[in-house]
């Protein structure tokens, strides 16, 4: 594989895009802190008449991820929507209404089964799946924490729905699991898990109708740039969907210290759709 170029500035790629899919989490904040310069790529590409769709695997629906980003400080100017997985997701679980639902997650994810008829409550002895969102306590928990409980439900031959695939972002400084993670446990057990967020289809296909609408008309999937910082989820999910990406270097991949074209030769040599650039920050 030729070496994946290493971009100072994302202006040269934005001049071949009418529509970004950005990821919102190690792009364009930290958890804690907004990144002021991502901020300002995309309220740049957006004046310059581009358009900004935020693209997420956050478990919540998009009205709760535009709440969570005013509070963290990311302007609204720096994005024309927001796509989440939580959005997605809610299909997956209203299939299950009427029925014992186990919530796997913390209770600010609740939000993801507002308004459908597929409520939460059951327990690990009697759901019929389990709906996971992320760890009961993300700051102190781990997946090896969860083994009793995938027990229990791989026992009964419970299935799980995976709200987010993430398995790790950074928050902060530091680095905390994700549901992804507790699906990828429960898979390893012979579980069976459901996915609709990055890198899966369904969020692609609404991202691009979204885009579209926004946009007042068809794009073209060549006129489409990715940009994120997950390898699995970001790249992998843009180059399967046949849309170019950009690779964001973040503490989850990139060791500190590391040279990013070295992270991407090492992250990227087996890809079959590798990122057409990376760069050490998304700045314009």
């Amino acid at each position: 594989m030729n070496a994946i170029p290493v971009l100072q500035s994302i202006a040269p790629l934005a001049a071949t895009a009418d529509l970004w899919f950005v990821d919102i989490w190690g792009v364009m904040h930290n958890g804690v802190t907004p990144f002021a310069s991502s901020v300002a790529a995309c309220e740049t590409f957006r004046k310059q008449g581009g358009t900004v769709l935020l693209v997420t695997n956050s478990p919540r629906p998009c009205e709760s991820v535009d709440r969570q980003l005013a509070g963290i400080g990311v302007a609204q100017s720096a994005y024309d929507g927001i796509v989440s997985s939580g959005d997605v997701s809610r299909s997956l679980i209203e299939t299950w209404a009427g029925q014992p639902i186990l919530h796997i997650g913390p209770e600010r994810d609740l939000p993801v089964f507002k308004g459908l008829r597929a409520v939460p409550g059951a327990t690990a002895d009697d759901a019929a799946v389990a709906v996971c969102t992320g760890l009961y306590d993300d700051e102190t928990e781990t997946p090896a924490d969860y083994a009793s409980l995938l027990a229990k439900l791989i026992a009964r031959d419970v299935p799980m729905v995976c709200v987010n695939p993430d398995e790790k972002v950074e928050r902060g400084s530091r680095i905390v699991y994700c549901a992804g993670a507790i699906a990828r446990a429960y898979e390893a057990l012979g579980g069976e898990v459901s996915y609709a967020g990055k890198p899966f289809r369904p969020i692609y296909d609404l991202a691009l109708d979204s885009g579209c609408k926004l946009r007042g008309g068809t794009v073209a999937k060549e006129r489409i740039l990715a940009i994120g910082d997950g390898v699995a989820t970001d790249i992998a999910g843009a180059g399967d969907f046949g849309i170019r990406s950009v690779f964001i270097a973040s503490g989850v991949y990139v060791g500190d210290g590391e040279v990013i074209g070295n992270a991407a030769a090492r992250l990227f040599a087996k890809a079959s759709s590798p990122p057409t650039a990376v760069m050490n920050a998304f700045v314009w």
